[in-house]
C-alpha cells in the first residue's frame, strides 16, 4: 500500500463546518425580525407617556409609527390578497388595530400590531432555521474529493462532477464524497448521520459506503455507484425539504374556513355598524360596538397557532439529528401516549462508558486493580469500547501502565458492563 493511502488530514472535516456556518442565517437578516422590533421598540418608547397621562405629542407619533412598522407588511399582503379577490387575515388585523384606534383604544391596537408583527417575526426565523438544517445536512457531504484517474494519479474534483463508476480516495479522518463500494483497504467509518448507529462499522472491500459518513483510521479506495444527485443523503434533504413545505391537517382546515369566516366576520361587522345607526343610535357608540366586535372575532390568534410551532419543532427536531417527514407526522407525534423503538442505539448517547467492574470469583484483584490492567492492556486500541476503558481509569484517577511487558495473571478473568 503507498503512502498516500495513509496520509490522515482532517482539513475536509473542518471545511465541512465552516461550510456551514457560512450558510447558517443571522436573525438580523431577516426583514420580519428588524420590523418587529422596531415597532416593539416604539410601542415600549409610547408607552409611559401615554399610562402617565402626558400630552398627546409624547406618544401619538410613537404609536403612528409602530403602527406603520409593524402593519404595513401585513396590510400589503392583505391588500395583494384583495385584488385577487381573497380577504386574509393579514388584512383583518391591521383593520381591526386601526378600528382600535378609531373609537380611541390607540394602547389596544398598538398591541395587536406589535403581537401579530413578534408572530410573524417568529414564524420567518422558524422558517430560517428550517432551511438551516437541510442546509447543514447537505454540508455533511464534502464539498470536493480525491479521484483517481486511469494512470493512479489524484485529482482533485467536485463531488458533484463524480460519476457512476469513478474511483474516490477516502483517507483517514476524511469524509466519503459518493456513495459506493469499497474496492480496497480496511476502516471503520462513523455512519451515525445516514443510519443513526452510534458506533463506527468495520468497511472492507465489497461492503457499501455513503456520502457524508466519516472514515477513520484506515483509507479506502471506493468505486461511485450512484450519482452525487441520487446519494442516500441527497435523499434526505429532500424529504426535510418537503417536510417544511407540507401543511398539517389543522393548517388545511384553518385555510379552508379561513375566506368564509373572514368574508362573515367583515360582513357582521359592517351589520353592527349599520344597523344601528339606521336606527338612530349615536355614532360613537355604533363604531365602539362593531370595532370591538372585530378585534375580539378577529382569527388571528387561531391562523397564527398552527404552522409557525410546526415549523419551530420540525427545524429543532433538524438541529437534533432528528428527520422529520412532514408537518403531518410532527403534528401526530403529539397525540402520541407510547413508544416501542427495536433499536437500543437510537436511544443512547452514541459514547460508551464503563458503568461497574466486577472482577471473577478468585482472581485475588480488587475493581480498582482490575480496571488499572484492563486500561493497561486497551490503551494502544482506538475501538470505541477500548477508549471507554481507558477514560474510566482515568476518571477513577488511576495511573494506566504501559501495555509493553504486561503478562496477565493466569485465571484472571475480566467481565465489565459498558454503557451506550
Amino acid at each position: 500500500m503507498s503512502s498516500a493511502l495513509t496520509r490522515p488530514t482532517a482539513a475536509p472535516a473542518a471545511a465541512a463546518r465552516d461550510v456551514t456556518v457560512r450558510h447558517r442565517t443571522r436573525i438580523s437578516d431577516l426583514a420580519e425580525v428588524r420590523w418587529a422590533v422596531a415597532a416593539l421598540a416604539l410601542f415600549l418608547l409610547a408607552l409611559p407617556p401615554y399610562l402617565l397621562d402626558a400630552p398627546a405629542w409624547t406618544w401619538a407619533p410613537p404609536f403612528a409609527l409602530a403602527y406603520a412598522a409593524g402593519g404595513w407588511e401585513p396590510g400589503w399582503s392583505g391588500l395583494k390578497a384583495l385584488r385577487d379577490r381573497t380577504l386574509d387575515v393579514d388584512l383583518l388585523m391591521v383593520l381591526a388595530a386601526l378600528g382600535a384606534a378609531a373609537i380611541g383604544q390607540v394602547l389596544d391596537g398598538a398591541l395587536l400590531i406589535v403581537i401579530f408583527a413578534a408572530s410573524g417575526a417568529l414564524e420567518a426565523v422558524a422558517t430560517a432555521r428550517t432551511a438551516d438544517s437541510v442546509r447543514g445536512l447537505l454540508d455533511l457531504a464534502p464539498a470536493t474529493a480525491t479521484r483517481l484517474t486511469g494512470d493512479g494519479a489524484e485529482e482533485t474534483v467536485p463531488t458533484e462532477r463524480l460519476r457512476v463508476g469513478d474511483t474516490v480516495l477516502v483517507r483517514p479522518g476524511e469524509r466519503v464524497g459518493a456513495d459506493g463500494r469499497v474496492l480496497d483497504g480496511a476502516s471503520e467509518v462513523d455512519q451515525a448521520t445516514i443510519t443513526g448507529e452510534p458506533l463506527p462499522v468495520d468497511k472492507r472491500a465489497g461492503d457499501e459506503v455513503f456520502a457524508g459518513t466519516l472514515n477513520g483510521t484506515g483509507a479506502l479506495r471506493v468505486r461511485v455507484e450512484r450519482d452525487p444527485s441520487d446519494t442516500v443523503i441527497a435523499r434526505i434533504v429532500a424529504m426535510v425539504a418537503e417536510a417544511s413545505e407540507t401543511k398539517a391537517p389543522t393548517q388545511l382546515f384553518i385555510e379552508k374556513v379561513e375566506q368564509r369566516y373572514s368574508v362573515g366576520m367583515v360582513a357582521a361587522t359592517l351589520a353592527l355598524f349599520a344597523v344601528p345607526l339606521a336606527l338612530g343610535d349615536d355614532l360613537r357608540s355604533t363604531l365602539l360596538r362593531a370595532m370591538t366586535f372585530m378585534i375580539v372575532a378577529s382569527p388571528c390568534a387561531v391562523v397564527l397557532a398552527t404552522m409557525p410551532p410546526l415549523l419551530s419543532a420540525i427545524a429543532n427536531a433538524g438541529r437534533h439529528g432528528v428527520l422529520v417527514k412532514s408537518a403531518v407526522v410532527m403534528e401526530r407525534l403529539g397525540r402520541i401516549d407510547a413508544v416501542a423503538l427495536d433499536k437500543t442505539g437510537t436511544l443512547t448517547e452514541g459514547a460508551p462508558k464503563v458503568t461497574d467492574v466486577r472482577p471473577l470469583p478468585g482472581s485475588g484483584l480488587t475493581e480498582r486493580e482490575l480496571l488499572r490492567l484492563a486500561a493497561a492492556a486497551e490503551h494502544p486500541s482506538e475501538h470505541p469500547l477500548a477508549r471507554a476503558v481507558v477514560d474510566a481509569a482515568r476518571d477513577r484517577g488511576l495511573r494506566v501502565p504501559a501495555a509493553d511487558g504486561f503478562d496477565s495473571a493466569p485465571g484472571v478473568g475480566v467481565r465489565a458492563t459498558v454503557e451506550g
